[in-house]
């Protein structure tokens, strides 16, 4: 296990910053918990604490961003995609400026902070902005790639982090869509830091003599669908699971993509229900949601009766 999605976001930053004269990050004065702190330490005069203002944030960004900066704004997943959700829509989305978002302590792992800090609906709003980009990293290494990644994009980038340290998935040499275990008899496709408890479930289908093909599929738009395409293909069958609610998140991406190309197969999804969450320890917090290697196993084994 490498650092915490945050640890490793704040040091790309930095190290990024030296090679990279145009980035500048922005902050709501949550740099010490967003660890955008070691950029600021690094590059103190391209950091700006804006003070928890995090509308305003977006709009200065935007206008560095016309001034041929490549911003990064840093702040709480719940707060960006919420209080700020105009100015991302009308002035970053609508003026396709390359501004990064970058959502810290994003899904359920602010989870001692309760309901109002966990984002679960930021995904749906993120995605259904013309323009904009939704990438949910799953370990510490695709956070870095995500970054490097919405660096070469001309337009606007939202990156959801996650607060704790995940186990490392498979190394890939980009970011996108990777194959963490193969099998023949049923796919699951995990969003985000699911993709370890996937890989989990997947040891336990195993024992069971039940083969299955894991993908963890960072990017959710634009939607890799000829990998899962491919997948479906060779199993008939397809577990989607999320950090987020079922509504207008991963799994709904999926299934559109799916109904629209006419692609018939077994399916189930695994994410938050239409409820507010609660107050608690991170993973024992994810279990209650269904976010649990046993629960995957289980609805995964529920696919191949």
């Amino acid at each position: 296990m490498s650092d915490a999605m945050r640890d490793a976001f704040g040091k790309k930053l930095a190290e990024l910053g030296a090679t990279h004269p145009e980035l500048v990050v922005f902050d709501a004065d949550v740099s010490s918990s967003t660890k955008s702190a070691y950029f600021g330490k690094a590059f103190p005069d391209r950091f700006y604490n804006v003070g928890v203002a995090e509308a305003n944030m977006v709009d200065i960004a935007a206008g560095m961003a016309t001034a041929g900066y490549h911003p990064v704004v840093n702040a709480f997943a719940i707060f960006l995609a919420l209080k700020a959700t105009d100015q991302i829509r009308n002035t970053l989305c609508y003026n396709n400026l390359p501004v990064i978002i970058a959502g810290a302590y994003g899904g359920l792992s602010d989870s001692f902070d309760g309901a109002s800090h966990q984002a679960i609906t930021d995904i749906a709003i993120m995605r259904a902005l013309p323009n904009m980009q939704v990438i949910v990293p799953g370990d510490a290494k695709q956070a870095e790639q995500a970054l490097e990644y919405a660096l070469k994009q001309k337009g606007p980038v939202y990156i959801r982090l996650n607060r704790n340290a995940m186990p490392d998935l498979p190394a890939s040499d980009t970011i996108g869509t990777v194959c963490t275990a193969s099998g023949s008899d049923v796919t699951i496709a995990a969003n985000g830091i699911t993709a370890s408890f996937a890989n989990e479930a997947a040891a336990l289908l195993q024992k069971e003599g039940i083969n299955a093909e894991v993908l963890s599929v960072p990017v959710v738009k634009p939607l890799d669908v000829q990998t899962l395409k491919e997948s479906v293909a060779k199993t008939g069958k397809l577990l989607c699971v999320e950090e987020h609610v079922l509504a207008g998140g991963f799994s709904s991406a999926v299934s559109e993509a799916f109904m629209k190309e006419g692609i018939s197969c077994r399916f189930d999804a695994i994410g938050i229900e239409d409820v507010f969450t609660e107050t608690g320890p991170y993973e024992p917090l994810l279990a209650k949601y269904g976010i649990s290697a046993e629960n995957i196993a289980e609805r995964a084994k529920n696919l191949c009766k």
